[in-house]
């Protein structure tokens, strides 16, 4: 499988050493916001770059018939803009805010509690992400992932990283050392105290999980997230 890396920082990194242990090809590293390359000559496109440049990045690669998956926060006001041109296209695109399985696996957890705790009274809901200080946004892509579940099922009508009013959803972002990522969700009462908790060692799992997402896209066209992937439907 030819790849192209979209955006070479640290994940991008983790992703190129996992693909070449699984036999892949980089046939294109992009650090920059530039738009000068030949996509075309990718099999697949695996978008980790910044905000500022991930929807042209994910624009040219639909428009030029090359499958793209993107775990790249902080664009997502234009999601549903990528989603229409996809579907007009034609094309292939994924995107996850976080590609680790353990991660998605946690999600499905997450959902699945915060229906059971929907409507028992006296359990305040708790949210901490931790990650390492280099990190740019606050918080999380998989913190908002995870908040976003809560809300669905709770009469919080939003989430906050500030002191928050009753009808908002805290989360208590921390940024320290070199921390790859740490998601705590905790349901506490004045009796007892339910709690799960996601705890990355290493980036390895991300970038794993963005490798099994791209195999599994090739020659498949459409819209998808990793429960596609994964079959966790």
């Amino acid at each position: 499988m030819k790849i192209a890396l979209l955006g070479y920082g640290k994940m991008g990194k983790a992703i190129e050493k996992i693909a070449l242990e699984n036999e892949h090809e980089i046939v294109l590293k992009i650090d920059k916001d530039d738009l000068l390359y030949d996509i075309k000559k990718a099999d697949v496109a695996i978008d980790f770059s910044s905000p500022e440049s991930a929807f042209d990045n994910i624009k040219n690669c639909i428009e030029n018939s090359v499958p793209v998956i993107s775990g790249t926060t902080g664009w997502l006001k234009r999601y549903d803009e990528i989603v229409k041109i996809c579907h007009k296209k034609k094309g292939t695109f994924l995107y996850a805010s976080n590609f680790s399985v353990g991660v998605n696996l946690f999600f499905k957890l997450n959902k699945y509690l915060a229906k059971l705790m929907q409507n028992k009274k006296g359990y305040e809901i708790l949210m901490e992400e931790t990650h390492h200080i280099h990190k740019l946004d606050a918080p999380s892509g998989t913190a908002i992932t995870l908040a976003e579940q809560i809300l669905e099922n709770s009469d919080k009508t939003n989430w906050s990283i500030k002191r928050p009013n009753e009808n908002e959803l805290f989360i208590n972002v921390k940024r320290k050392g070199e921390v790859p990522g740490t998601h705590e969700i905790s349901y506490q009462s004045t009796v007892d105290e339910i709690k799960i908790k996601h705890e990355a060692f290493n980036r390895g799992g991300f970038a794993l999980g963005a490798i099994i997402a791209a195999e599994w896209i090739i020659g498949r066209t459409g819209v998808f997230t990793m429960d596609d992937v994964l079959q966790i439907n």
